[in-house]
């Protein structure tokens, strides 16, 4: 009694509600001030509970880079196979069982295997080793979460022979592969892990069949037909009271007319009707296209830069000449690669970007992880549009802290992990019975505020 009414003083302190202060009472045993040289799983295996029910308990704990200090005052859940009812109630109503898990790791290491090619003699090569960086950059993190990886790396060119590979018997121990990088060799690995109960995270593969037949795959990308059916729909959500006007931009190289068919369609469909102008048209007949009463969304159908350069200054020319004029931009992916070329006409226009990725290169996030490959590896990750590190960095923290959560049982939908991507967010649906997809996509809307944010699906 004197215990709970101690805690009962501390939590006034924080100028909690009476309702607040009895509901903390009930949920978590006690407040528990850490001591010098403490860890997130000493405390939690001192406290008889999980890591995941310490976390829980404290969401701050998620936040990657989390560090516990000296001095921080941290809750301390009832473990999940203790009730905090009535002895009366506790023995009529035994505790329930926690959720049921195939591969329990959360009581030892997560062995990881890479088969990625991982060399400098080539362009693949350079990539997967920065990507496999980051894979190990995310293990490190992981381990202020308490959770252990036991990580082996397969050199896998586009040549090497796969059966010889899977005859390691140090393949057969993993609970998880990340790979591979060539399709030709999706099938052999795909079948392997199928018969060993592995999981295969497949980061870069888009067109393969495995996805349709394997129920241990995950499949990080999408193909572009199912990105643009997904882009069209959220298009659709977002703009159905604005007025489109689709820029024929005289671009025969272009490979976007996929993209603004299927959006004609769509907006056909559901009665929305549309304006189609040309980049080499008249001011008058420019001018014609667009809507006073209405925000006009334009929509190019190429993603080149000089074709974009050449709108922005009849969209300049236009909303000079015509005060109160409401007009956006919907781009493409390849836009981002212009953002500091275009970036005040982003702004001006309201540019959303559809996309599966963006970090934010102001971010503090964003500087910590370059920061940390530099200090890791003493060289500065390779200047891609994305980032590779930091897509390894992306898919291992989600991967593995997934597994180490749920073990067989994870399927990485939304909410399961709850982690925010640094680069590359991720959301899986499973297909049909075969094995997982992430789609999630998002649009990168640069504001009249200059400001940048993500809106996700």
């Amino acid at each position: 009694m004197k215990r709970l009414f101690r805690y009962f003083l501390l939590l006034t302190l924080f100028s909690m509600n009476v309702e607040t202060m009895m509901a903390q009472v009930q949920n978590y045993k006690e407040m528990h001030q850490v001591k010098r040289k403490e860890t997130i799983f000493g405390i939690a295996r001192e406290n008889g509970i999980t890591v995941e029910e310490l976390i829980k308990a404290n969401p701050e704990m998620n936040t990657p880079g989390y560090e516990l200090k000296k001095g921080d005052f941290i809750k301390i859940p009832y473990p999940s196979n203790t009730s905090t009812a009535s002895p009366a109630s506790t023995a009529s109503q035994p505790a329930q069982p926690a959720a049921p898990v195939g591969k329990d790791l959360r009581q030892r290491e997560i062995r990881v295997g890479v088969m990625l090619p991982l060399n400098d003699k080539n362009a693949d090569g350079k990539r997967m080793l920065e990507y496999y960086r980051g894979v190990l950059m995310a293990c490190d993190s992981l381990k202020a979460l308490g959770i252990s990886t036991d990580v082996r790396a397969w050199n896998i060119t586009e040549s090497s022979n796969m059966s010889q590979v899977l005859s390691d018997p140090h393949v057969a121990n993993c609970d998880l592969i990340i790979g591979p990088y060539y399709t030709k060799q999706l099938k052999s690995l795909g079948d392997y892990v199928m018969s060993r109960n592995i999981k295969l995270f497949v980061p870069f593969t888009t067109y393969s069949q495995e996805i349709y037949n394997n129920y241990n795959l995950f499949q990080a990308q999408q193909n572009q037909n199912q990105l643009n059916e997904a882009y069209v729909q959220r298009f659709y959500e977002r703009f159905k009271d604005c007025h489109p006007v689709l820029i024929d931009c005289n671009d025969s190289t272009s490979t976007k007319g996929s993209f603004t068919t299927a959006l004609r369609r769509k907006l056909e469909q559901n009665g929305i009707q549309y304006s189609i102008t040309n980049l080499r048209s008249s001011e008058a007949m420019f001018k014609k296209a667009f809507s006073m009463s209405q925000r006009n969304v334009v929509i190019l159908n190429t993603s080149r830069s000089q074709e974009l350069n050449v709108a922005f200054a009849k969209l300049n020319g236009l909303v000079m000449n015509m005060p109160g004029m409401l007009v956006s931009m919907f781009g493409y992916t390849e836009w981002l690669m212009y953002n500091r070329q275009h970036l005040d006409n982003f702004y001006k226009f309201d540019v959303y970007v559809p996309s599966t990725y963006y970090m934010n290169p102001f971010s503090s996030r964003s500087d910590r992880i370059k920061l940390k490959y530099r200090w890791n590896f003493h060289q500065d990750m390779q200047h891609y549009n994305q980032r590779y590190a930091v897509i390894g960095f992306d898919h291992a923290f989600f991967m593995l802290k997934g597994l180490h959560m749920y073990g067989d049982h994870f399927t990485g939908a939304a909410g399961m992990v709850g982690y925010t991507p640094l680069q590359n967010p991720l959301r899986f649906e499973r297909i049909g019975n075969g094995g997982l997809q992430n789609r999630a996509v998002m649009f990168v809307h640069y504001t009249p505020e200059n400001k940048v944010e993500t809106i996700n699906y």
